[in-house]
């Protein structure tokens, strides 16, 4: 029988290796946040194994998944381990894996009673635990490889993030909000470096900065990868309030979870303010670093025309054509983003008011965050 360890027993043991057995494609969604990507099979052909499955039979599948490993198994067994296996015992050994494979999950149950050894050295995990990782943990252990299987695999990690951020006890926040362009991720970045894991910044968790133009220049991330990120950063802080810039309930396409938007909504409400030539400086360096962003934009502003009035449609794309990125900031601010942000910042009573151009701010909100958990 395979050792097999729930992911909560796992977690606290710092020594171990993580691999992910998950095609790139499943392990891009979502994955836990140390592990390794060792797919057995890549997005193609775990298509064509899917296809057999579903289409034919599981028999069909398990022997065309066989062949596909036996082809990749050196290369794989290498990324895991740091070395090649000699042919010969790697041949001896692989009908083991050969077996798992033709007889399916249940050919090779699993023990989740065993103690879990000081010198275990890898865990190993697929979508559900089943035949992937089965196989493969048993070809290791054949090896004289220390390897255990995560128990359900990914997906019962997953469910532990979903009931932990469900239930976890998120700390006061101490939120900065106030128009766009003010730099206020910035000085969430500020203030990480003198107060170490005092932050949450959920648009750098999200990959997206939170607006109709968030996605330019970044690849957002899943909703499960998001609470992946954001629940391992709630690990790292240090106990007292957590600076958090204020957002919607959505940052992008993922949700912020609900105990977390309530301390948001009920925190120390700080607004930052900013000139408007900072604000054009501070939006023109964020989204028009990269070389691809004028391409990105240009689809968007349609969007943005429409929603600031039908004299305005071309007119937008007009100015960034022409590289009159002022004028464009300068329409987008007066006739999009802060009425937008306006509305949303009538709802807070302010604590604090600071300005960008104080050279005291970072100190300022230091003394914020002193008397809080003084």
């Amino acid at each position: 029988m395979l050792p097999a360890f729930s992911f909560q027993s796992l977690k606290k043991r710092k020594n171990l290796r993580w691999i992910d057995l998950r095609s790139p494609s499943e392990y891009a969604v979502d994955h836990v946040p140390w592990a390794q990507n060792v797919p057995l099979f890549d997005d193609e052909q775990r298509a064509v194994v899917g296809t057999l499955y579903k289409q034919h039979s599981p028999g069909e599948a398990y022997l065309e998944g066989l062949k596909i490993i036996e082809q990749r198994l050196p290369d794989l067994l290498k990324q895991v381990l740091g070395q090649s296996i000699d042919s010969d015992l790697l041949k001896s050994n692989f009908d083991i894996l050969a077996q798992n494979l033709r007889g399916g999950v249940e050919s090779t149950p699993i023990d989740v009673n065993q103690a879990l050894t000081d010198d275990t050295e890898l865990v190993v995990y697929c979508w559900r635990g089943g035949m992937r990782s089965r196989s493969f943990v048993s070809l290791l252990i054949a090896l004289g490889i220390r390897a255990v299987l995560l128990e359900g695999g990914y997906k019962s990690y997953r469910q532990w993030v979903m009931d932990s951020l469900h239930t976890y006890p998120y700390p006061a926040a101490i939120v900065l909000r106030g128009r766009t362009g003010v730099g206020k991720t910035n000085l969430l970045a500020d203030i990480e470096a003198v107060v170490p894991n005092s932050t949450i910044c959920l648009e750098s968790l999200a990959n997206h900065r939170s607006s109709a133009l968030g996605a330019v220049g970044r690849c957002p991330v899943s909703q499960k990868r998001f609470e992946s990120m954001l629940l391992q950063r709630l690990f790292e802080l240090e106990d007292g309030p957590a600076f958090i810039e204020g957002e919607s309930r959505k940052v992008g396409d993922v949700v912020i979870p609900q105990g977390l938007f309530d301390k948001m909504t009920n925190g120390t409400q700080v607004k930052i303010e900013a000139s408007r030539p900072y604000r054009r400086q501070t939006l023109q360096e964020d989204y028009l670093a990269k070389p691809d962003a004028n391409q990105q934009i240009a689809a968007a502003l349609p969007f943005l025309e429409a929603r600031i009035g039908a004299k305005w449609v071309g007119e937008l794309q007009a100015l960034l054509a022409n590289e009159n990125h002022d004028a464009l900031v300068d329409v987008l601010l007066d006739h999009y983003y802060d009425p937008l942000y306006d509305r949303e910042d009538k709802k807070y009573h302010w604590d604090d008011e600071l300005h960008r151009d104080s050279a005291q701010i970072l100190e300022n909100l230091i003394t914020i965050y002193s008397r809080i958990t003084a």
